[in-house]
């Protein structure tokens, strides 16, 4: 397979995957829609040894209502978030969808998250499994 890759929207940050994302996800929280400025994020979570980043990463780390610490990962000059990493899911990549060069290689989404949050006015076309919060898997 041909490596997928992407980038901020400057471009000072560039990343390339050396596998398939295995899963995509919507999520629906507040802090995703605040740290994206949208109804929802589009997630692809992947092992972190199959991402190699270039460049500079500014970090926040976001303390969720739950507890959690998530770093969010964004570009210090253009302010693109390229994704996060969730303390309870060591080892892997939350990588942004938006972000990829080419999108072609997403496939179906395979959940959405924290839906009890879902903007009322957002109802996704998939079949894919809804969780209030986040799935146990």
């Amino acid at each position: 397979m041909a490596e997928i890759s992407g980038g901020c929207l400057c471009g000072a940050l560039r990343y390339q995957l050396r596998a398939a994302p295995p899963k995509i996800s919507v999520c629906h929280c507040t802090h995703c829609q605040k740290s994206s400025g949208s109804a929802f994020s589009v997630n692809l979570l992947t092992p972190e040894a199959d991402i190699a980043f270039t460049g500079e990463m500014a970090l926040y780390e976001d303390h969720a209502d739950s507890g959690n610490i998530l770093k969010r990962y964004f570009c210090p000059r253009c302010g693109s978030q390229l994704g996060s990493h969730n303390m309870l899911r060591p080892g892997m990549f939350i990588l942004r969808a938006g972000t990829l060069d080419d999108t072609k290689a997403l496939e179906r989404v395979a959940l959405q998250c924290w839906t009890r949050s879902r903007q009322p006015w957002v109802r996704l076309i998939c079949d894919a499994p809804e969780f209030l919060e986040a799935p146990k898997i």
